[in-house]
């Protein structure tokens, strides 16, 4: 089975649960941005949990499908259309042989993902099939798809009668995006001022956010004397401030040190909403505790 790329997305990449255990040899951990509409987009279908995707952002395209295909939709709405007709999202969907998938421009969200039973099969490059931009490598050669792309399929695990009546919860979109993040490593750095100004002041995503990190601009975070720090680790959701004072927030394409101070760490939990914001739109950063973030992660996982 295969998936004929007619008219690519924005961009349109191949992703799957991430690249580990390589960070300490500088390379990105990559992997979709939205993990949770990833997981449910492979849950649809019937694959394992970490099969490869398609992440598309913002404008999503046209396939073609070589094969009937167990397909589903999840992440931002791009208004899906079959052959001109509207289907639905987070739910199976059985696409026939030479029927076309077309995805319009997200009504709501940044991202969204098409899990196909079987999964992508594109080659393993470090235990991975997620495609890193910034060095070219992994997914489909290392890049964007482009038209006339033909994506192969890996064998379905179960067949659409056993999954036809599954389902999963479409994203919520807020205007305010607000999510919690506990102290970060140099949070010692910043004046009380500074910590108060990110705590309570709202944000606004710029256009040059990517896979990399998110730019925001608001109120300028203060620090005591600089934020140059000796480079250390960068986890997923930690929030850089630069001489700018103004917040970077690292994500699925971060590198893997950073020489500036971390006031904060965005939760794992609220990673999924913060990714699907778009420039434009408007972050708060509420503060919370190890222990409490810990209680709310696990009540999440059940």
């Amino acid at each position: 089975m295969a998936v004929k790329i007619v008219l690519p997305g924005a961009v349109m990449t191949v992703q799957d649960g991430g690249r580990y255990g390589y960070q300490e040899a500088g390379v990105q951990v990559s992997g979709a941005m939205d993990q949770m509409s990833f997981r449910n987009a492979n849950y649809l279908v019937g694959n394992e949990e970490t099969e490869a995707v398609l992440e598309v952002t913002l404008f999503g395209g046209t396939l073609e499908f070589t094969e009937d295909t167990i397909t589903a939709i999840t992440g931002a709405d791009m208004e899906p259309v079959v052959d001109g007709d509207p289907v639905e999202m987070n739910c199976p969907l059985l696409i026939r042989k030479g029927q076309t998938l077309t995805l319009g421009m997200t009504r709501q969200g940044c991202r969204t993902y098409l899990a196909f039973a079987g999964g992508i099969d594109v080659p393993l490059v470090m235990g991975s099939r997620s495609t890193n931009l910034k060095c070219a490598f992994g997914g489909y050669g290392g890049r964007a798809l482009k038209a006339g792309d033909v994506l192969e399929l890996g064998k379905p695990k179960l067949s659409f009668d056993r999954v036809k009546k599954r389902r999963t919860k479409g994203i919520e979109t807020e205007k305010i995006i607000e999510v919690r993040a506990v102290p970060g490593p140099q949070q010692e750095y910043f004046t009380e001022a500074g910590e108060k100004a990110f705590y309570s002041g709202t944000y606004t995503i710029t256009d040059q956010s990517d896979r990399m990190g998110y730019r925001l601009k608001g109120p300028l975070v203060e620090s005591k004397n600089g934020t140059d720090i000796i480079s250390d680790a960068i986890p997923l959701g930690a929030v850089q401030i630069p001489p700018s004072g103004q917040p970077i927030v690292l994500l699925a394409d971060r590198q893997t040190t950073g020489g500036y101070a971390k006031i904060a760490v965005v939760c794992s939990f609220d990673i999924p909403k913060l990714v699907q914001g778009r420039p434009g739109d408007k972050v708060r950063f509420l503060k919370t505790d190890v222990k409490t973030a810990q209680k709310l992660y696990r009540k999440q996982e059940r």
